[in-house]
């Protein structure tokens, strides 16, 4: 798609909102107040607000190659903070999804320079549960079952900052790791329970 039809697209767009609501973009432009963090991959074929049927203003949206958590990245940690403590967010979802490249990349043993050391964090959650994904013989299940696994250690990664614990004690703030079905385009509830995650954590950081 040429540029030139992605400027035409957002004419048409606005167009259509304001024939919807003239006062759209200025009631937009008085700020946000989102329900929803979510956290998920920069996969340009998952899109949040598309595959939820949001509006802007209801997700503050967070993107990284396979939806990876890790406590030492500025980037993620900052997103958490901003909007747990100041957008007052009652819901974190980490979703991950089926056919994720950066899952299959971290499945493999290749050197892939500068990727690789976003990938450990993938391969460490390998690792950790190595005897249970060994005992997958097909390769397409063990694929989807590191989806489902990483998805929990993200959760579990979120559940360990201190502004989420806090809010988790102050308001009741709820964390929800979510797969998306790239084959049926529907969103998956892994209906993780937390709680013994969250009573286990000794650590406020």
């Amino acid at each position: 798609m040429e540029t030139d039809q992605l400027f035409k697209n957002n004419r048409k767009w606005v167009l259509e909102k304001l024939k919807q609501d003239p006062n759209y973009f200025s009631k937009l432009a008085k700020g946000q107040a989102p329900e929803y963090l979510y956290i998920g991959c920069s996969d340009s074929r998952v899109s949040a607000e598309a595959m939820m049927g949001a509006e802007p203003g209801e997700l503050f949206v967070h993107r990284n190659i396979a939806n990876v958590v890790p406590n030492t990245d500025l980037n993620v940690m900052s997103v958490i903070n901003y909007a747990v403590v100041y957008l007052k967010v009652n819901n974190i979802i980490v979703c991950g999804h089926y056919n994720c490249g950066g899952i299959n990349a971290a499945m493999k043993t290749s050197d892939l320079c500068i990727l690789n050391p976003w990938l450990r964090n993938i391969r460490d959650v390998y690792r950790m549960h190595k005897p249970e994904l060994e005992k997958i013989e097909d390769e397409e299940n063990k694929f989807k079952y590191l989806v489902r696994l990483n998805v929990r250690e993200q959760c579990v990664n979120v559940l360990k900052t201190k502004e989420v614990q806090d809010a988790i004690k102050e308001r009741g703030l709820r964390v929800h790791a979510w797969v998306f079905d790239i084959h049926t385009g529907k969103l998956i509830d892994l209906e993780l329970d937390f709680q013994s995650v969250i009573r286990n954590l000794k650590d406020l950081y």
